[in-house]
């Protein structure tokens, strides 16, 4: 492994838990069975619905998702994001019934050329919803192409909330972490341009790139309209100059 591989996957690791949610670092009783889908070498899985669109400050991000080979993932991130799914506040150790967790959060550590991640609701990398649930790494879904969605993690089956979307092929990755979404060419380039904000030496933008809203599109439903766009202000009158 180059120093330059090792520096990526150290910035992409979390920083360790609290205590409190290590001690919950259990699989949810709510989430579905392993994964069991099989594929044919040589054959890139497609991804299905549900779909997840994902509204950010600087445009919309729209990833189809795996459910046959990560449907724990997937599960965890439609609850989430819909409110159906209970969590807890790091910061109070509240319990959060009915919340919608992601929505309001930022994209808190961007790499040019890497990826883009987001999902905690601390804000520095060290967050989570008050739980952990395992590793589903399938050899059908490797980190080839660019639009990767995977779950962060910081080891082994410590999958949580945070996500990160890649911006270009990252072998490196593979075997590591959760692949459980592929996002379109037009959310690639809202990434790469999410990655390229100015950022402090934390990679984290200097300007905050807000997730607006999640919504999770399921078979039979239709792409929720764009955001409207804020009203432009109108232009300030310049007074007259006196002679």
């Amino acid at each position: 492994m180059t120093p330059r591989t090792a520096t990526l996957l150290t910035l992409l690791l979390l920083t360790p838990l609290a205590p409190n949610a290590r001690a919950q670092s259990t699989a949810p009783a709510d989430l579905p069975d392993a994964p069991i889908a099989t594929y044919a070498p040589g054959h890139e899985p497609v991804a299905t619905n549900p779909t997840i669109v994902i509204d950010t400050s600087m445009g919309r991000i729209t990833c189809k998702t795996f459910p046959q080979f990560a449907p724990n993932a997937v599960a965890n991130f439609v609850g989430l994001a819909e409110g159906t799914k209970d969590w807890t506040v790091n910061a109070t150790s509240q319990k959060m019934h009915g919340a919608r967790f992601y929505d309001g959060l930022t994209f808190h550590r961007v790499i040019p050329g890497f990826m883009v991640q987001a999902g905690d609701p601390m804000g520095d990398g060290s967050g989570d919803p008050g739980y952990y649930f395992p590793d589903e790494v399938s050899p059908a879904l490797t980190f080839s192409v660019p639009g990767r969605l995977a779950m962060a993690n910081s080891g082994p089956n410590t999958n949580g909330s945070q996500f990160f979307i890649t911006e270009a092929p990252q072998p490196d990755l593979d075997g590591r972490y959760t692949i459980f979404g592929q996002c379109d060419t037009h959310s690639v380039l809202i990434t790469s341009s999410i990655a390229r904000v100015p950022r402090d030496r934390n990679d984290k933008p200097l300007t905050p790139v807000l997730i607006t809203r999640v919504t999770i599109v399921r078979d039979g439903q239709e792409i929720p309209p764009l955001p409207a766009a804020p009203p432009t202000p109108p232009p300030t009158a310049t007074p007259p100059t006196t002679p």
